[in-house]
């Protein structure tokens, strides 16, 4: 029997691993951080029995109550990822799976690899209708990458769209790779008339480094980037900079940040009801776009969802909130679950990649509803 996690976005330590019914492991916390609850590794044995995987830390990691009702995903084949079974003891994640190939992957949520990453921008560049724009470097000397879809004119409105500040939320990446196969579609009409009135900025990636090195949260030198957003540096928060000095480059008319969230099954919007200069008009925006999103799929709804920030008192830190701020603009942080959707759930794969991709491209539809009034 073996254990591994040496390749992209690996993260896991080996405590024991001698007998199949007690292996023992431990999650990697995020570089020069706390952060830690994303896991990814390999097995390989030749037993086809049930093998019975500890991962001892859980009870500190960055969110515990995310294990409630939480189950593990796995794969033979690294494209299709499914849900095995899974308990928390309030100690341990216990992860009980009978094997019917050498090796299996198992994983927090399905990996959006660094290669997936690169043929996602090769891919969009190749329809001839996006424009790849290299920003500058991470600290581990990655490429920082900006997709510009449409021609800009005077007029057009401005949307960005980031994705994957924490790097562990990978359903963020596959998220905007639906969004990116409609609105690249020339078939489309959504996409097509969304074009004829605005161009989109999309950073698919916004941390490379956390992504590759199998981090929850941060990027390379521990830094949480989404509370980076007033004050980046190139020395910590590279990431962020480059992409803040892009947008007031270009200026932002409305601006969405996917992500995923530990604890909560659902699919929710964040908005910016807190920042200072909240008004009637974004308020409006805000409303239509929940409810037409609400109207396209019923993978969304707004009754579970964050806590209001009270007027004036939102955390600019945080890219919507600043960027709500800086621009007075329509900004919401999209949220996803790790575990499944409570209100449409799905035994074998829970909230997936491919529903992922899937709302993404429903997205598309509630962005439409309210281009005009930006």
């Amino acid at each position: 029997m073996k254990i591994t996690c040496n390749f992209d976005s690996g993260n896991i330590d080996i405590i024991s691993a001698d007998r199949i019914d007690d292996i023992r492991l431990a999650i990697r916390k995020d570089n020069m951080s706390e952060f830690y609850q994303w896991f990814h590794f390999r097995l390989h044995s030749d037993s086809f029995e049930p093998h019975t995987i500890r991962l001892t830390n859980v009870n500190t990691s960055a969110y515990p109550k995310g294990w409630a009702d939480y189950k593990a995903v796995a794969s033979y084949d690294r494209e299709t990822w499914f849900r095995v079974d899974t308990a928390f003891d309030g100690e341990h994640l216990v992860i009980t799976h009978y094997p019917e190939a050498e090796s299996c992957y198992f994983a927090y949520f399905a990996p959006y690899s660094y290669e997936r990453h690169l043929d996602l921008l090769g891919q969009a560049q190749a329809t001839g209708l996006a424009q790849l724009v290299d920003l500058g470097n991470t600290l581990d000397g990655r490429d920082m990458s900006l997709l510009v879809i449409g021609e800009p004119a005077d007029g057009k409105k401005k949307i960005w769209i980031t994705a994957r500040q924490h790097p562990g939320e990978t359903m963020a990446e596959w998220f905007v790779e639906g969004l990116l196969d409609r609105l690249l579609d020339q078939d489309d009409g959504v996409a097509r008339q969304l074009l004829s009135k605005a161009v989109f900025y999309v950073v698919p990636n916004m941390n490379p480094d956390g992504s590759v090195r199998g981090h929850l949260r941060t990027n390379a030198v521990g830094v949480n980037l989404n509370r980076e957003w007033q004050t980046p540096t190139l020395e910590k928060s590279p990431e962020v900079y480059l992409v803040r000095q892009k947008m007031l480059e270009t200026g932002v008319d409305m601006f969405l940040d996917i992500h995923g969230d530990e604890n909560l099954p659902y699919n929710f919007v964040a908005g910016a009801e807190g920042v200072p200069s909240y008004n009637a008009k974004m308020a409006q925006l805000e409303t239509l776009f929940k409810q037409t999103l609400l109207a396209v799929t019923p993978e969304f709804q707004t009754e579970y969802g964050y806590e209001l920030d009270a007027p004036g008192e939102a955390n600019l830190t945080i890219a919507s909130t600043w960027v709500a701020e800086q621009f007075k603009c329509l900004a919401y942080t999209f949220e996803m679950p790790f575990k499944d959707n409570a209100n449409l759930p799905d035994e074998q794969f829970g909230w997936s990649d491919v529903r992922s991709k899937k709302l993404g491209n429903d997205t598309l539809i509630a962005v439409r509803a309210v281009v005009d009034l930006l």
